[in-house]
């Protein structure tokens, strides 16, 4: 299989599943430690990021296991609360500071490019008692926070998430109730949280453009979740129409106004205009951007990063009664092929991806496209035969280069996610994606494409144009590498 000149292998974390050391430091509390600590049903099985993958004291092991996969580029996030313990820049915790200092000098010390997540999920408690992503004073607390990460590290880091999948924070959190803070505003709030979500990453981007990047030479952008969706009858005019609703909603709904024009998807106005009056309202539940806030919010980002995982069907679903919700406004019913292999909620759907990026490339004037996360969850227990995983990967990847409107398409750095056994966000969820599984005695062990993994080790091994200075490698190939007590075998 051959990868395009410029290619790179990266991995994906976000601090609060990794990093452990809740309270250690001056570390304040983030709104999953509070989540997690109250129990119940919520938190399954009452587990708690509080200890996790160990990584705030374990960083010297993870660096080893991105030197062992041949990583280019590692993609982790900040903790808020770690940096700016009441999420104010009234108290800087240097501890917070010196712990990502190590990190990034680290990365780049082993020619490792570090790509920086400011927020993934885990906002500090104290900005959460002030109204969190409801209020728009989220909206300058957030800035603040961003500009002190870019005079922080920006020397050294040259590409930033603002903000990891805001689509799907944004409903797990407001919508279903299941991310902290834990309350379930159904139709109204999902959409009062994203509209404050995307002027904040706007204000951050302009903050780092006027501010930094003359001097930095950076990139800004946030990383949007999705999925594709594929019409449950493809003869069926209703049902392609269900599916540009889905994608409108899914991936538009912070794309359009971000990429192209500063405004929601006309088709999601429309349709949340029209539930809304059928419900009674007097306006619809969708926030208008003004003609300022619209100018403020086209053009903020330097690169398009997208996460996908798996694809779903799309039927049309008329919402007769005027039910409220989400669902309920893009009027679709979404459900799997039963005959598409699954794990938990990701079904193998290759294909998905190179539709996927024709779709954004198409609709976003062909963009730089980065996949900063891809992969294939595994259950509870881990098992240590990862031939499904590999295969996943391998049948993804050949859906990526097949298609010639992809291969025209700038598309790099495809990430998996989850670099080590974690706790899973999806707080009734048991599924994760690691590359590393711990055994014992905080033992890590490469999961493997045969169930003697202690035999056989295999790992990607990346290929390079020849001649190139490290400074300037280009990722042309991989390779899977293994090696056993008795021989010595290659894939490629």
């Amino acid at each position: 299989m051959a990868f395009p000149a410029g290619f790179g292998w990266g991995a994906a974390t976000s601090a609060y599943q990794v990093e452990g050391g809740w309270d250690a430091d001056g570390k304040g509390p983030c709104v999953w430690d509070t989540f997690t600590h109250q129990g119940g049903e919520r938190v399954f099985k009452n587990q708690t990021g509080d200890v996790a993958c160990g990584s705030y004291t374990l960083w010297e092991e993870d660096l080893k296991c991105i030197k062992q996969l041949g990583l280019t580029h590692y993609r982790f996030s900040l903790s808020w609360s770690r940096l700016l313990p009441d999420g104010t820049t009234g108290f800087i915790n240097q501890k917070g500071i010196d712990y990502y200092n190590k990190i990034i000098d680290d990365l780049l010390a082993n020619g490792v490019r570090p790509i920086v997540t400011l927020y993934h999920f885990d906002l500090p408690q104290a900005l959460e008692d002030q109204g969190g992503w409801l209020s728009e004073a989220i909206i300058e607390s957030f800035d603040k926070y961003a500009r002190f990460c870019f005079s922080t590290f920006g020397d050294r880091v040259k590409q930033w998430i603002t903000i990891n999948e805001p689509n799907i924070f944004a409903v797990m959190a407001y919508e279903f109730g299941v991310f902290p803070p834990g309350v379930s505003n159904v139709g109204t709030k999902a959409y009062q949280a994203a509209h404050n979500l995307i002027k904040a990453h706007a204000r951050s981007w302009h903050s780092y453009d006027s501010l930094f990047r003359k001097e930095q030479k950076g990139m800004v952008s946030l990383s949007i979740f999705a999925g594709w969706a594929e019409p449950a009858d493809p003869y069926s005019a209703s049902d392609q129409e269900a599916v540009k609703r889905a994608m409108a909603f899914q991936l538009d709904f912070f794309a359009k106004p971000i990429f192209i024009d500063g405004d929601y998807p006309e088709v999601v106005k429309s349709q949340v205009a029209l539930m809304s009056k059928k419900q009674g309202y007097s306006s619809s539940r969708l926030p208008e951007f003004t003609e300022e806030e619209k100018r403020m919010i086209k053009g903020t980002a330097d690169f398009f990063a997208v996460q996908y995982y798996t694809t779903r069907l799309v039927k049309n679903q008329e919402n007769r009664k005027g039910e409220l919700g989400l669902l309920q406004d893009v009027e679709v019913e979404v459900f799997p092929d039963p005959s598409w292999i699954s794990l938990n909620w990701v079904c193998v759907v290759p294909w998905g991806i190179r539709k996927l990026l024709k779709y954004i490339k198409d609709m976003y004037n062909n963009p730089v496209i980065y996949i900063t996360e891809n992969g294939f969850p595994q259950g509870d227990p881990t098992s240590f035969d990862d031939t499904q995983r590999w295969e996943y990967f391998r049948q993804t990847f050949q859906e990526l280069f097949k298609a010639a409107p992809v291969k025209r398409s700038r598309c790099s750095l495809p990430w998996t996610w989850g670099m080590s056994s974690r706790p899973p966000l999806p707080c009734r969820s048991t599924a994760a994606s690691p590359l590393y599984c711990f055994v014992s005695q905080g033992q890590l062990l490469l999961l493997t494409s045969k169930k003697e993994p202690r035999r056989r080790q295999w790992q990607l091994i990346p290929v390079f144009l020849p001649g190139e200075s490290q400074g300037r490698r280009s990722l042309v190939g991989c390779r899977l590498w293994g090696r056993t007590e008795s021989d010595t075998t290659e894939a490629t």
